[in-house]
């Protein structure tokens, strides 16, 4: 550890930063007081990152944690007058991520289709006690588990108003927050910056709820799917950050979803361009899908046509998927022909941490 991250960790220390929240035998500091103090814990920890010139942190217990989202939580309102100042994107004029999520809603709705967004919770607003030592929220519920509250106060704002612009957000932190001491397993991969198998299984239920039973889906042939769920090792990106010559390995349960099974295991149901669904966004809709991240036929777009009963139509992209995917849509021009439901899918750190930041995209043209 080099001195700049440990004079952070040492200020932190004699500071009392790094301690319980909400001690027991006291009361249970005020929400909103125990999000800021939070906030300042994470800032620094990223802010001692960024002198190292890192991108991942060792937390608690084995878990590891992606700086550009540490950063992310705690930067403040990123949208209209602060969005240049805060944002990573090279062309300022590309910083704030309001108009064009706004924009590409309008589009799509003229075209008679349905835009979902998705945005997918920072790791550290679901496990914030795992970021460092001696952080704890409240008094332990019924079951002896802890519960945070909700620390994305920022992004929470910024829905709303994606909201006020009649977009349909899809928030899943109250699920993931309800769900995340789950029997199963954590809802995110220790050493990865993805979400895991138990984490797609529970945004596929919230989006699949969102979606409901529209006349389009109703009048379809539907498929029904088979399920197999089975360990699997991975080797994180995390942990080949913080130690590419020997890094952790992470063993996790993927459910694994199909139209039949071949060697114990369903087939992965064809992406289909034809299809009236289309999945679009990061990597968070290729993990566990695309076989070079970690498998393949567990994904989020294989438990979304699982669910739905129909192939879907994938565009993704790794890195961002702010802009790039939008621009793979129009690069299609075919004015997403047939598509009745997009479901647009990405990391809230692309609000702020995207490099090529979120610009307007013609993708229906008239």
């Amino acid at each position: 550890m080099t001195r700049p991250y440990m004079a952070i960790i040492l200020v932190m220390s004699v500071t009392g930063t790094l301690v319980n929240l909400a001690p027991a035998g006291q009361p249970t500091a005020p929400a909103d007081s125990q999000v800021t103090h939070f906030h300042n814990i994470v800032r620094l920890l990223a802010i001692g990152a960024q002198q190292q010139k890192r991108t991942a942190i060792p937390g608690t217990d084995g878990w590891m944690f992606f700086v550009p989202e540490l950063r992310a939580l705690t930067v403040g309102p990123f949208w209209g007058d602060r969005a240049s100042a805060v944002s990573r994107a090279s062309n300022k004029r590309y910083a704030d991520p309001l108009e064009p999520i706004a924009d590409f809603h309008r589009q799509l709705k003229r075209a008679g289709i349905r835009l979902l967004v998705v945005p997918v919770p920072a790791k550290v607003a679901v496990y914030p006690e795992r970021v460092a030592q001696n952080i704890s929220f409240g008094p332990s519920n019924a079951r002896g588990k802890t519960s945070p509250p909700r620390l994305d106060i920022h992004h929470q704002a910024f829905h709303k108003l994606l909201v006020s612009r009649g977009v349909e957000v899809v928030d899943l932190l109250p699920a993931f927050l309800e769900q995340r001491h789950d029997r199963r397993g954590p809802l995110y991969c220790k050493t990865d910056t993805h979400w895991s198998g138990r984490g797609v299984d529970v945004a596929t239920a919230a989006i699949l709820k969102s979606i409901g039973k529209p006349k389009w889906l109703r009048d379809l042939p539907l498929r029904k799917s088979i399920s197999h769920t089975q360990p699997v090792t991975i080797t994180g990106d995390l942990a080949r950050t913080l130690d590419a010559d020997k890094p952790v390995r992470e063993t996790l349960p993927l459910t694994f979803v199909g139209r039949a099974k071949r060697r114990g295991r369903p087939v992965p149901t064809p992406v289909s361009r034809t299809s009236p669904v289309l999945v679009m966004g990061d990597s968070h809709a290729l993990v566990f899908h695309d076989p070079t991240l970690h498998a393949a036929g567990a994904g989020l777009p294989d438990h979304i046509a699982a669910g739905l009963g129909l192939a879907v139509d994938l565009v993704a992209a790794r890195g961002s998927g702010a802009t790039a995917t939008r621009i793979s849509l129009l690069r299609r021009r075919d004015n997403l022909k047939g598509k009745k439901l997009v479901i647009w899918c990405f990391s809230i750190r692309e609000y702020t941490e995207s490099f090529s930041g979120w610009k307007t995209v013609p993708v229906i043209r008239r």
